[in-house]
């Protein structure tokens, strides 16, 4: 009954699209999402036998995503659920000997604790009592210890005691005293004064012990040394301010506590791991040029002389992930290239091979490139395996090298669903020597003798990328009767180091460009209404709509996402501050005010016409919500039809929770629904 009444009241709320997908009940409607299921992190057996995955549901009542660990044998077999319930389970990590896992959970409704896991009998342990969340969790080679990191307060800062209140009066809260930078950042808000720093905890029970200290972050990526003596870890302990993107490779003795600085980079150095004789440390490194985006190389540091070497100087990708096979010469990287996340095997010499080239996409929102992997060491590989129709599956590849897909989550429920097709398209940008590459999306039941709306969709980052992933909100606005172009333009990553850094100091700029000639290109294909198309993006594809609609009057209307309107205001009220001045602009906004004027949308809106809505989080800090605001009073004062939608709660990931998403497409599809074309001049 209530999912009835839900679907009631949506149905009053947004009545978009065409009269055509409507009236097919096979079409991807927006209570559909809550049937939806994606299997992520998938934890493969020492003994490369079974598979522990995280499931991730869709709860209506609550309205949140729930997660619970199931297995299933890397044949295919005894898929079983291991921790379900009313709690969510995460972060699962099989201990060295496969005998016990140790996991996260809040299940006892004591915040997130630690707890481990008797595979054989199926009994469970609570390992901790900590005041807050622990994170990286990691075995000692031996198994005796859990090593994991956790935030520690320290006390706040204070100008003035306040005076006692006479008992029984009601005062106000008392006033906070920020004195550290960053002092908030986009989803947690205000911080809490402190840092985070390594503890161990004994795996059978015990007092957790910290191993880091000083005013400094220590975490990311732990690794412990052959023999449980030491942690390796990555760490900026210089000025956090100046240098935001730095960070080099520590080591702690786990006995006491000391630390020893292992790299000295320009440049940020992460997650290392050591080779399983102890012998050497791979890490993701990146020499700092100043750039707004640079490839993370994979490095190699030999424990003994200290002696580093890139063992990727000629991949022109950014590698995400580094992790050593059973042997000290291999070790399994990822990356990403043409959108698509990839695994490939790596030798100390140098040698790369592609072992995973259908890593699936984790996210349950837009289709950006994502997945993960675990190997064991007998060389079989557990991944997310995904398609751009359906959320990621649990897949394996093992010495045959062919791929299995092992899971059937949403089987059910898509016998029941007719989707719109994803077809990859290419084409020639109308300024420079480049090829782009995109994603079309044709509406479900698709009449090739018809013409049809255009939505373009454009990816955040900027320094990101789109890839053949499944989406909801893509086949939201396919299945509302649209073509969907989403799509990569310069300064999207997979495509290089050059291509990327086409908009270093610009942008926006030609990228405006790449995606128009994808319109035209999709154009020229056909079945396009073009008094029917319509722009939309998020952050970096905000920005980029709000610049489209200051270029151009052709689109029938436009939903700018959580944008950058101005970049002098931006750059003084955003979490990434630091971030954003050292490396996306020359100089201080005050220093050369008209650069970041230059390239803001903000200087353009005297030539918008086009009906043009905002949607942005009201807790917002990355690019707060006062940015959507200028940019909506501007429109008014000039005129031109806006609206501002509002997310309550809702920080710059405006789809968290299941109703965002719903809320987010139906909005949008309903502002483009008022505009149908043949109100343009």
């Amino acid at each position: 009954m209530t999912r009835i009444l839900v679907a009631l009241m949506l149905l009053l709320l947004a009545s978009t699209g065409s009269a055509d997908s409507h009236a097919d009940d096979r079409v991807f409607k927006n209570l559909d999402v809550f049937d939806l299921e994606w299997a992520l992190d998938p934890q493969i057996s020492p003994d490369g036998r079974q598979i522990l995955y995280t499931r991730l549901s869709l709860d209506i009542m609550k309205d949140r995503p729930v997660t619970h660990i199931w297995s299933i044998d890397t044949d295919g077999g005894n898929h079983r659920p291991v921790l379900s319930g009313t709690a969510s389970y995460s972060s699962v990590e099989w201990s060295p000997d496969g005998s016990r896992i140790a996991y996260v959970t809040n299940a006892e409704e004591r915040g997130a604790e630690l707890f481990v896991r008797w595979m054989d009998t199926g009994q469970t342990a609570l390992l901790s009592n900590l005041p807050k969340s622990p994170g990286s969790i990691t075995w000692s080679p031996d198994g005796k210890h859990l090593a994991f990191q956790m935030f520690v307060e320290d006390k706040p800062a204070s100008l003035a005691s306040p005076p006692p209140k006479p008992e029984g009066a009601e005062w106000a809260a008392p006033v906070k005293v920020i004195d550290k930078y960053p002092y908030r950042r986009d989803g947690p808000g205000y911080l809490d004064v402190g840092f985070t720093h390594i503890f161990v905890i004994p795996a059978d029970g015990g007092a957790p012990r910290q191993l880091t200290s000083g005013d400094h972050d220590h975490g990311g990526t732990l690794s412990w040394s052959p023999d449980s003596s030491t942690i390796v870890f990555s760490a900026n302990r210089g000025d956090r301010i100046e240098d935001p993107y730095e960070s080099d490779i520590w080591s702690v003795a786990v006995a006491t506590g000391e630390m020893t600085q292992l790299t000295d980079n320009n440049g940020p150095d992460t997650s290392p791991q050591y080779s399983p004789d102890g012998k050497s440390i791979a890490y993701l490194g990146v020499v700092d040029k100043g750039m707004g985006y640079h490839n993370a190389h994979v490095y190699l540091l030999d424990v003994e002389s200290g002696e580093t070497r890139n063992l990727t100087p000629d991949l022109d990708r950014s590698v995400n992930e580094v992790r050593f096979a059973s042997a000290s010469n291999r070790m399994y990287i990822r990356y990403a290239d043409r959108g698509q996340q990839k695994v490939a095997l790596l030798t100390t010499s140098g040698r790369m091979n592609d072992i995973v080239t259908d890593l699936g996409s984790a996210g349950f929102g837009r289709p950006y490139a994502s997945g993960s992997f675990s190997v064991a060491p007998n060389g079989t590989v557990a991944y997310t395996r995904g398609t751009p129709t359906a959320p990621a599956e649990v897949g394996v590849i093992g010495r045959s090298g062919k791929p299995e897909t092992l899971t059937a989550l949403n089987d059910d429920f898509f016998a029941q669903r007719t989707l719109g097709t994803v077809e990859e398209v290419t084409w020639q940008s109308s300024v420079g020597d480049y090829e782009i590459q995109g994603w079309l999306v044709k509406p479900p039941n698709f009449d090739p003798e018809k013409q049809y709306p255009l939505i373009l969709e454009i990816h955040g980052g900027p320094f990101a990328a789109y890839g053949p992933h499944f989406s909801p909100e893509i086949q939201l606005f396919a299945a509302a009767g649209n073509l969907v172009l989403y799509t990569n333009p310069r300064g999207s990553t997979s495509y290089g180091y050059d291509f990327a850094n086409e908009i270093h100091l610009n942008y926006p700029g030609q990228d405006y460009d790449d995606l128009i000639s994808g319109v035209d290109a999709v154009i020229a294909m056909g079945n396009v209404d073009e008094d029917r198309l319509y722009v939309t993006g998020g952050s970096g594809g905000g920005v980029l709509s709000a610049w489209i609609v200051g270029k151009t009057d052709r689109f029938a209307a436009a939903a700018v996402q959580k944008p950058v309107i101005n970049w002098m205001s931006l750059a003084l009220t955003t979490d990434g501050a630091a971030y954003f001045v050292k490396y996306w602009f020359d100089q201080m906004p005050w220093d050369d005010y008209e650069a970041y004027w230059r390239r803001s949308p903000l200087s353009l809106v005297g030539n918008v016409t086009t009906p043009t809505m905002l949607i942005t989080g009201e807790n917002d800090f990355r690019t707060p919500i006062p940015e959507s605001e200028q940019y909506y009073q501007a429109l008014k004062l000039r005129g031109v039809d806006t609206a501002l939608v509002r997310v309550p709660e809702r920080s710059h990931t405006l789809v968290a929770r299941p109703s965002h998403l719903i809320a987010k497409v139906d909005n949008i599809l309903g502002w483009f629904a008022k505009y149908p074309g043949d109100e343009k001049d």
